[in-house]
């Protein structure tokens, strides 16, 4: 063997320990490393923002809006309702997606008109009343807050519902209602699907 095919093996064989080196220190203790890590200083962000029920059934995610309807899709009284999505069939999170339509777009006005005109009767009050997140959809389609605005001319229809007073409906908003990021980044939003969790949960 000459001398070229042995310093040609041996830059193989380096090659390869250094290969196998970084694949267990970077793909594998790197990985358990940040797992860990993520574990045990925010297990909630890293197992998904699970919403967990009182029985320990997972029943959605903080960060992922769901839709509180019957099986024909009709809203259901007893559950503040989410914004629109236009995310698959409505709250999809394998495609997520807005609508993509513009303000002067004749079948975006329509259905805004259309969706107000429902929401105020649903919810009793005027339609000069009804947010304008309550109908139209975010971004992503898949947003799980509602403006306070919106969440407040559903109080007193859920309370109706579910048998109990406005002004218990009302904490459980206010319980959700989480403020501006730093005091003053963006606006005050309500979870839905954490508020609607409560309320079943203390409903027993």
């Amino acid at each position: 063997m000459n001398a070229g095919t042995r310093s040609g093996g041996r830059t193989l064989w380096v090659a390869v320990r250094a290969m196998l080196m970084f694949t267990v220190v970077l793909g594998i203790g790197y990985t358990l490393l940040i797992t860990g890590i993520g574990q045990l200083a925010f297990p909630a962000q890293a197992n998904g923002s699970a919403l967990v029920s009182k029985g320990g059934d997972v029943v959605g995610s903080s960060l992922l809006g769901q839709s509180f309807t019957d099986e024909e899709g009709n809203p259901l009284p007893e559950y503040f309702q989410s914004r629109p999505s236009a995310a698959g069939d409505g709250y999809d999170g394998t495609a997520s997606s807005g609508t993509n339509q513009g303000p002067e777009n004749e079948d975006l006005v329509a259905a805004i008109a259309e969706r107000k005109a429902q929401i105020a009767e649903f919810n009793g009050v005027d339609e000069s009343a009804v947010p304008a997140d309550a109908v139209t959809s975010s971004s992503s389609g898949l947003d799980p807050h509602i403006s306070p605005a919106y969440a407040q001319i559903q109080i007193a229809r859920v309370a109706d519902a579910r048998g109990i007073s406005e002004d218990e409906v009302a904490a459980a908003v206010e319980a959700a209602t989480s403020a501006p990021n730093l005091g003053y980044l963006g606006e005050s939003v309500v979870n839905v699907a954490e508020l609607n969790l409560a309320l079943d949960e203390s409903a027993g």
